[in-house]
C-alpha cells in the first residue's frame, strides 16, 4: 500500500487532476527541450558552424539518445529510495545542462552538453509511467496515461511556437535560458504538491544482481517484450519524422515561417486523440483501441509510400498522412506501455526504466538513421513508417501468442 498524503507533512492530498497535469508537466520538460529548438536549428548551425543541413538534426537526436540511455538508472534509484529524491536530482540536473547548452560556442560542445541533460535527467520521463502504476492498475492505468499523455502534448503544439517567440526578441540561447526557469518552478511544485507515492514494502535494495534481474524481467516476459519493441519500432518513424521535420515542411515542401503553426496543428491532432482514447479505453480495452490503430497505421503508411514515389506530392498531402499517423500513434503509446508495465507492480521502476531504455533507444537510433537519410524528399520517411508498421503487428502478435483483440484487464481502481 502507497504512502498516502495524510501521512505526510504536507496536508491536502493531490487531486486527481492537479496529479495529471503534474506527471504531464513533468515529462513536457523533455519535450520542450527538442520541440522549441526546431525553429531555431538554421541559427544554431549557422552561429556554431554546422555545415551540413543533416548534420543540425543531431541537436534534436542526441538529446533522443541521451534520453534513451539514461532511462536505465532512474526507476531502480527509485525503486530504493523512492520517486521524490530522484525527481528532484532529474530536475537540478536539467536545469543546470540548460544553462551549459546556453553559454556554448562550439556545435560539437552543444551536443555534448545536450547528451548530458538528457541522460541526467532522463528520469522525467521515466518517473512518470512509475508512478501511475503505484496509483492505477489496469484499463484505469491505461486511461491515466493516456489522459497524461493528453496533456502532455500542450507542449509539442506550442513548443516550436515558444521558440519562434523567443527568436524574434532575443537569440536561441534564451531559449535555454527559458527550459531552465520553467524546470525551477516545476520542482518547486513537485516540492509542495506531490507525496512519495512508492509503498516502502517494494523498496528494492540496491544491488546490481537485484537491479539488473528486475529489469531484465520486464524484458524476458513475453506479454511485455513485443509491446516494448514494437513501441520502439513504431516511435523511430515518429522520430525520424521529427528529426527532419523543419527541412520537410519549412524547406522541401515550402511552409517557411509557417512551418511553427503547422507543427502545432499536427500535434493538435495527436492531442486530441490522446483525449479520445482517455475516454474510450476503459470501455474497449488497451488491447483492442492499439490493435486497431495498429491495422490502421500500416494501411496509411501504404498511402504515403504511394504518395511519396508517386512524385506529386505537395504539402497538405504530406501533413495529412503524417497527421493521420500522428493521430494513431496516440492511440497506441499509451496503451503500449499500460499494457507492458502490468505485470510489475512491485517494481514498477526498474520496470519503467528498462522499457523505457529499451523503447527510447531503439526509436531514438533509428529516428536519427531515418532523418539522417534525408534525401530532399518524404520517400524514406515513408518506407520506414510502412516497416515500423509491419514490424510492430509482428511483434504484438509474438507477445499475444496470435490472437489480438482481447480483453484481458477489466476497469480497475485506485491502488489503495
Amino acid at each position: 500500500m502507497p504512502v498516502t498524503p495524510a501521512s505526510l507533512p504536507r496536508e491536502r492530498a493531490i487531486g486527481e487532476r492537479e496529479f495529471v497535469v503534474l506527471m504531464a508537466t513533468l515529462m513536457a520538460l523533455q519535450a520542450l527541450s527538442i520541440d522549441s529548438m526546431l525553429p531555431a536549428l538554421p541559427q544554431i548551425a549557422g552561429d556554431l558552424g554546422a555545415g551540413d543541413p543533416n548534420r543540425r538534426q543531431l541537436v534534436i537526436g542526441v538529446y533522443l539518445l541521451g534520453s534513451a540511455l539514461g532511462a536505465l538508472f532512474p526507476g531502480a534509484l527509485a525503486d530504493r529510495f523512492g520517486r521524490r529524491p530522484v525527481l528532484f536530482g532529474a530536475l537540478g540536473l536539467y536545469c543546470a545542462f540548460a544553462l551549459v547548452c546556453s553559454v556554448v560556442t562550439d556545435f560539437t560542445a552543444l551536443l555534448v552538453a545536450r547528451g548530458l541533460q538528457a541522460l541526467l535527467s532522463a528520469g522525467l520521463t521515466v518517473l512518470p509511467s512509475a508512478i501511475v502504476r503505484d496509483r492505477f492498475s489496469g484499463d484505469r492505468m491505461a486511461r491515466m496515461l493516456s489522459t497524461t499523455a493528453l496533456v502532455f502534448m500542450a507542449v509539442p503544439m506550442v513548443a516550436p511556437s515558444f521558440g519562434q517567440a523567443v527568436l524574434l526578441f532575443a537569440g536561441w540561447r534564451w531559449i535555454f535560458g527559458a527550459t531552465a526557469f520553467l524546470s525551477l518552478l516545476v520542482m518547486l511544485w513537485v516540492w509542495l504538491r506531490l507525496p512519495e507515492t512508492l509503498n516502502p514494502a517494494n523498496r528494492q535494495p540496491v544491488h546490481l544482481r537485484t537491479i539488473t534481474g528486475n529489469m531484465a524481467e520486464a524484458l524476458r516476459e513475453r506479454s511485455a517484450t513485443g509491446y516494448v519493441i514494437g513501441a520502439g519500432i513504431l516511435w523511430s518513424g515518429l522520430f525520424g519524422y521529427l528529426n527532419s521535420s523543419q527541412q520537410l515542411i519549412a524547406e522541401l515542401f515550402g511552409a517557411g515561417d509557417r512551418f511553427p503553426l503547422i507543427f502545432a496543428g499536427m500535434a493538435g491532432g495527436m492531442a486530441f486523440a490522446n483525449l479520445t482514447n482517455s475516454r474510450i479505453v476503459e470501455r474497449f480495452g488497451a488491447r483492442r483501441v492499439s490493435h486497431t490503430a495498429l491495422f490502421a497505421f500500416t494501411a496509411v503508411a501504404v498511402l504515403q509510400v504511394w504518395r511519396a514515389f508517386g512524385g506529386h506530392e505537395g504539402l497538405w498531402d504530406f501533413v495529412a498522412l503524417m497527421g493521420a499517423q500522428m493521430c494513431l500513434i496516440a492511440f497506441m503509446g499509451a496503451n503500449f506501455t499500460a499494457i507492458a508495465l502490468q505485470p510489475f507492480g512491485r517494481t514498477a521502476g526498474a520496470a519503467a526504466s528498462a522499457q523505457m531504455f529499451v523503447r527510447t533507444a531503439l526509436s531514438s537510433v533509428l529516428g536519427i538513421a531515418i532523418g539522417q537519410a534525408y534525401d530532399g524528399s518524404a520517400r524514406n520517411l515513408s518506407l520506414a513508417l510502412l516497416g515500423g508498421g509491419l514490424s510492430a503487428l509482428a511483434l504484438v502478435l509474438y507477445s499475444e501468442r496470435g490472437r489480438l483483440f482481447r480483453r484481458l484487464n477489466p476497469p480497475a481502481t485506485v491502488r489503495r
